[in-house]
């Protein structure tokens, strides 16, 4: 019978087995890659000392191919819970030095408990992932293990803030658990992510392409969208995960965290009052405005390299969390197209699911025109947004600076769609269409008979504008609560934000919509 001492020994020799990983050798290859181990990441996470491991001395259960002769301590996955900036977080470390890091049933069976402990405490999830798939030699027990954590990340879905890195090489079905989550980030160089690799690729369809350009970092922030954040190395990575969680609440029931202000509140800012160019159809940069808005100009912009005709992200003002949406004249004129609706769509309704109030900032001349668009379904698209704004009941804020057109006047949180303060600049524009393609259908006539047609279509274009392309006639009508000067938008905004504290609305019982998807 083993005495205490050697009980202690034991147990001590178990934790320094399981916290060696595929050992040093294979460590030391990680590093040299330019990635960090399962364990350096959750560190670097949580605060420091606060970090609970679960289900340390796991092992896998298979026997096929020989597998019950290899076991580590662990399975080549890290669980646990822990605090980040004093709030309790659940997470999960794939390890790559052990088995790649592929799926076996035990890795999902502790990364479901995991989970299920994250969705039972109300408490976020953050999956570090860095694996090469599922674990051939377990078959179908491996499938079963992804679907079992697909299922979680749905029922999760809208209830606790789940956010997941992709750290290095992750491929077929180790990809779907991350889109299923609200915020992916990836590391430049290091992150990948497919569900077939440029080799079979190559053998299927002929086409060469590299690593990177098939799922690196910046092929999935710029052009499929699939992530939201890139960053040049695993610690910054996780640097970034700690901020975007300050702004986040810890659950569907909670309030975003608000933070100390000492940035006053009704703070002016003169420094925008000509932003905002005289010429309609000059463009500017709607970022200039949200950096004069916020607290202290701190704006976390999620998705920032796709769709960058619309900006969306975080930020606080007068301590409060605000979700901001805005149009970007300087891209496309800020025309919704339909990458650019989606993107919007998908923010809003996170916004809404965790009650953050959405700040507006619209200036749209419509939607894209094109047979492009046509054909990629900018109808159904485009029909996203108006199902977000129209269902989201947290506080709805909108500050219409400039153009405000036709269907994309109705969708950006229009009080049609049960916008609660709208707020409109002098320089604010909003009608059916612009002067000029107004006027050539409504005067064409009048246009065709005139001896000097380029005069009266000028003068025509002029008294349009007189008339409609200003915020008055919208004012009058009450879509528009108040006209202000772009100085003021900090002091109105908070005022709104302030008064909305209490807002209360609900939607027709449902089981749940149907999304345009």
């Amino acid at each position: 019978m083993a005495t205490l001492r050697e009980n202690f020994e034991l147990l001590a020799q178990k934790n320094r087995d399981a916290e060696a990983g595929g050992g040093e050798e294979r460590i030391a290859k990680h590093h040299k890659s330019g990635k960090l181990t399962a364990r350096e990441r959750l560190a670097l996470l949580f605060d420091p000392g606060t970090f609970v491991e679960v289900d340390k001395f796991v092992t896998h259960q298979c026997t096929n191919f020989g597998m019950e002769k290899t076991k580590f301590l662990g399975d080549g996955v890290v669980t646990g819970y822990g605090k980040v900036d004093g709030r309790f977080v659940y997470s999960y470390a794939q390890d790559f030095t052990v088995f790649g890091g592929s799926l076996s049933l035990t890795m999902s069976n502790k990364i479901c408990k995991i989970m299920d402990m994250a969705l039972k405490n109300g408490a976020p999830m953050v999956g570090l992932n860095d694996s090469g798939g599922a674990r051939i030699q377990e078959g179908v027990g491996s499938l079963a293990g992804y679907a079992n954590i697909f299922h979680r990340n749905v029922m999760s879905s809208g209830v606790i803030p789940q956010i997941s890195a992709i750290i290095g090489t992750c491929a077929g079905g180790a990809v779907y658990s991350p889109a299923l989550t609200d915020y992916v980030f990836m590391v430049e160089g290091t992150s990948h992510m497919f569900i077939t690799g440029p080799k079979v690729i190559k053998s299927v369809t002929n086409e060469d392409i590299s690593m990177d350009a098939l799922g690196g970092a910046l092929t999935h922030n710029k052009t499929s969208g699939v992530a939201h954040f890139m960053a040049p190395t695993d610690a910054e990575c996780i640097q970034k995960i700690r901020r975007l969680l300050s702004y986040l609440p810890s659950n569907n029931v909670e309030d975003p965290p608000a933070a100390p202000c000492e940035d006053p509140a009704d703070r002016k800012l003169t420094e925008i009052n000509e932003t905002v160019p005289d010429n309609p159809n000059k463009g500017y940069d709607i970022k200039v405005i949200i950096g004069a808005m916020v607290d202290r100009g701190e704006f976390l912009e999620v998705h920032e390299h796709y769709a960058p005709n619309i900006v969306v992200g975080f930020g606080r003002m007068g301590g409060m969390v605000v979700g901001i949406v805005a149009n970007q004249p300087n891209y496309l004129a800020g025309c919704l197209d339909c990458d650019a609706s989606m993107k919007g769509a998908r923010f809003v309704r996170f916004c809404d699911a965790f009650n953050i109030p959405i700040v507006t900032l619209e200036d749209v001349p419509g939607y894209l025109p094109g047979t492009d668009q046509e054909y990629r379904g900018i109808i159904k698209h485009g029909a996203k947004l108006i199902y977000a704004y129209s269902e989201a009941t947290v506080p709805k804020i909108t500050v219409i600076t400039r153009k405000a057109y036709g269907g994309a006047y109705c969708v950006m949180s229009s009080k049609h769609l049960r916008g609660d303060v709208n707020l409109a600049y002098p320089t604010a524009e909003i009608a059916v269409m612009g002067p000029q393609g107004a006027v050539e259908i409504v005067f064409a006539k009048e246009i065709e008979k005139a001896a000097d047609k380029v005069a009266v279509r000028k003068q025509k274009i002029a008294d349009y504008s007189d008339q409609f392309a200003n915020p008055y006639q919208a004012a009058e009508l009450g879509y528009i609560d108040e006209v202000i000067l772009p100085e003021d938008t900090r002091i109105r905004v908070i005022q709104a934000l302030e008064a909305l504290r209490t807002k209360r609305d609900t939607n027709p019982a449902r089981k749940h919509g149907n999304i345009p998807l």
